[in-house]
């Protein structure tokens, strides 16, 4: 019983780490937001998807309007959206995308965390021709047609269609544009009445790499180390 217990305290304490880093990044997407386009999310379209993400991972409603609350303050802080390069054991390539008040901390943090992990922080330019930018939306499929959303979108940018699988195991509908056709794939949903469970730009490995399991774990836990990271908003990388 003691074992079964430990091993139910640590995967609550695990799910709640998760918890708290996705509020945590969410809580910078708000403030990013707000400072660029307002703190009305009717008329900033930002906003408005940050907050509709903000809601897949079930932050509460109050937290989200005192995010956006603090944000509109002349005290908030002011994040700098860069992205980092590099390489996990095994040249499996990585995509780091981070928020930060500090790109002096942020850099060394990062290097730390590439040459602890077994791999290298690289030079800008160095794997980002290995991925395509894309602009994801994740939809309910209930009460929707692929087929016929697939011809309707088609012309607002729209070049991929699938399923897949939520956290919870729950079917999603994935779409996929350019991320240069984001805003007017984002448009056409609303102007169709359909609220995407997410909505996010995501880099998209042009060819994976396969790896064995034992290297595989390798890449993956520097993965993680890297997402625990304050300052990391998201990880990419090309492991098949």
């Amino acid at each position: 019983m003691g074992r079964i217990f430990e091993t139910r305290k640590h995967t609550m304490f695990a799910r709640w780490d998760r918890m708290a880093k996705a509020f945590a990044r969410i809580g910078k997407e708000i403030t990013i937001a707000v400072k660029a386009g307002g703190p009305d999310p009717v008329g900033n379209p930002l906003l408005r998807r940050v907050v509709q993400n903000a809601r897949s991972v079930n932050m509460p409603k109050d937290k989200v309007e005192a995010a956006i609350k603090r944000a509109s303050g002349k005290d908030s802080a002011n994040y700098e959206e860069i992205l980092y390069e590099g390489y996990a054991p095994h040249g499996i390539a990585v995509i780091v995308e981070t928020a930060t008040d500090n790109p002096t901390r942020t850099v060394s943090n990062l290097r730390t965390h590439f040459n602890k992990g077994g791999g290298n922080l690289a030079s800008p330019g160095s794997v980002g021709f290995l991925f395509k930018r894309m602009g994801v939306f994740r939809l309910n499929p209930a009460k929707l047609d692929a087929d016929e959303l697939e011809l309707e979108l088609i012309d607002f940018g729209l070049e991929e269609i699938g399923e897949s699988t939520g956290e919870k195991g729950e079917p999603q509908l994935v779409i996929r544009c350019a991320f240069n056709d984001f805003g007017n794939l984002q448009k056409a949903l609303e102007d169709r009445g359909i609220t995407p469970l997410s909505a996010e730009s995501e880099y998209i490995p042009t060819g994976p790499t396969e790896l064995p399991e034992n290297q595989a774990a390798e890449v993956l836990a520097l993965v993680d180390r890297l997402e625990q990271d304050d300052d990391v908003q998201k990880v990419f990388h090309n492991l098949g």
